[in-house]
């Protein structure tokens, strides 16, 4: 087992960081330092920069103020192949080339370990074996990536990701077009990495109640910036899920694992006809009584 770093280390951390897109600012004055050794998860409605904060962390937005730091220094001018020797990023929508077997392109999470007098090696194969293995790919390594489904795809880009051995993993939305029993079977791999390899990952998740079981630490924005962070059984309550989502809801203990469940408060139902008649008819009554005064 790989000896896991100190909890509330960082490697990897933003600094006063603004992010934008053209004049539309996205993201404002945010601090976070990633622990390392541990699974981070951000989560936020929909357009409250998370995707956009993953982004910036992977070096793919550059920060209109503010910084990334990795192992003290700034992201922006490290070389690029050694940041992807350290950083391995899983965007939200990635594109293959046409007609790339699934092979092929896990094979290409291998490049930056790679020289021109060594372009493969044993390692290589075992690494690119590891990853289909884990991810259930092994079986479909000659298919063209553009003839899967969805789901099979997105397997393909996380086995990708696995192949670069990196000890910073960067998941954007990893369990999209994924069915219920592929998402659990994704973020255990996460949580077995972390456990196992001690990679440290950041991944971006829309499930709260997923991200409240695997996270260490949960980090919760909304509008662009960070509203709370920490251990989910800290910070998970109604308030916050009022907060941050806007949902009434009720947060228990998960009866498998503990972790914060959040359930949705009382669900919209149809008011039967009969009862509609006698609200109307109180209503009637009640505007008569008024015309009377």
């Amino acid at each position: 087992m790989t000896e896991r770093p100190n909890p509330g280390e960082s490697r990897l951390a933003a600094r006063d960081l603004t992010l934008a897109y053209e004049d539309r600012t996205v993201v404002d004055g945010l601090d976070l330092a990633v622990p390392d050794g541990e699974v981070t998860i951000v989560i936020g409605p929909n357009a409250c920069g998370k995707s956009t904060l993953l982004r910036a962390l992977g070096r793919l937005l550059k920060p209109v103020r503010g910084t990334v730091l990795l192992d003290g220094e700034e992201l922006a001018r490290i070389p690029t192949r050694t940041i992807a020797r350290s950083l391995g990023l899983l965007p939200q929508t990635p594109v293959a080339p046409e007609a790339i077997t699934v092979a092929d392109l896990v094979a290409r999470g291998r490049q930056p370990h790679q020289r021109w007098w060594q372009q493969w090696s044993e390692a290589d194969e075992r690494a690119v074996a590891d990853a289909m293995a884990r991810t259930d790919t092994a079986g479909i390594a000659e298919r063209a990536v553009d003839e899967l489904s969805g789901g099979q795809r997105q397997r393909v880009w996380i086995a990708m990701a696995l192949a670069q051995e990196t000890d910073l993993l960067l998941l954007d939305e990893p369990t999209t077009y994924l069915d219920i029993a592929h998402q659990v079977e994704v973020l255990d791999l996460v949580r077995r990495l972390n456990r196992e390899r001690g990679r440290t990952v950041v991944a971006v998740l829309h499930d709260l109640n997923q991200a409240a079981r695997y996270a260490d630490h949960l980090v919760a924005m909304k509008a662009g910036r960070i509203v709370a962070q920490g251990r989910p059984a800290e910070i998970v309550t109604a308030e916050l899920v009022r907060e941050v989502f806007g949902l009434e809801s009720v947060v228990v203990p998960d009866p498998v694992t503990g972790s914060p469940l959040v359930v949705p408060g009382q669900p919209w139902e149809a008011v039967p006809a009969d009862a509609q008649e006698q609200v109307q008819a109180q209503a009637q009554e009640q505007a008569g009584s008024s015309t009377a005064v």
